[in-house]
């Protein structure tokens, strides 16, 4: 079997990354495993393993995304605009994914919140544009996200 180019090899990580994200948004982190991603880009189960050995890889080489798109719906000139921009994105399928998965890292035995460093960015960008008081302003939309999304699972 001929040995694969590095540009080959590019677009196989990219597209098996394309799909994670999608999965992991569509999904769920839990939902999504190396038979769902093999399904979704015709790569083997090994194949996937070789580029990605764990999981959690994914979380790792994804969090930039997962923080640029967390990020991106949130108004940060006030910490009511935050507040607000924060409540409407919640009801988009995006912005409560990826609190979803904030969620699920904290009641995973295997992962840790510290490896999911998307809240880090985000807590590192509300402390620049509106100090402490920001900080603890998502602090509380994280809580109030987990009722929220807590009801909507039950309903």
């Amino acid at each position: 079997m001929p040995k694969r180019s590095r540009a080959e090899t590019k677009q196989t990580i990219e597209q098996i990354t394309a799909a994670a994200l999608q999965q992991m948004l569509n999904m769920g982190y839990d939902a999504m495993s190396y038979s769902t991603l093999s399904q979704a880009t015709g790569i083997s189960r090994t194949g996937i393993s070789h580029h990605f050995p764990y999981k959690a890889d994914f979380l790792t080489l994804l969090e930039p995304k997962l923080g640029a798109l967390l990020i991106e719906d949130l108004d940060f000139s006030t910490t009511e605009s935050l507040q607000k921009s924060w409540l409407c994105a919640l009801e988009t399928p995006q912005f409560s994914a990826i609190i979803k998965l904030f969620f699920a890292i904290c009641g995973s035995s295997q992962l840790h919140t510290a490896q999911y460093k998307t809240l880090t960015l985000l807590h590192d960008k509300v402390a620049i544009e509106l100090g402490d008081q920001g900080r603890t302003t998502v602090d509380t939309l994280l809580g109030q996200s987990a009722i929220f999304l807590f009801k909507q699972n039950r309903q």
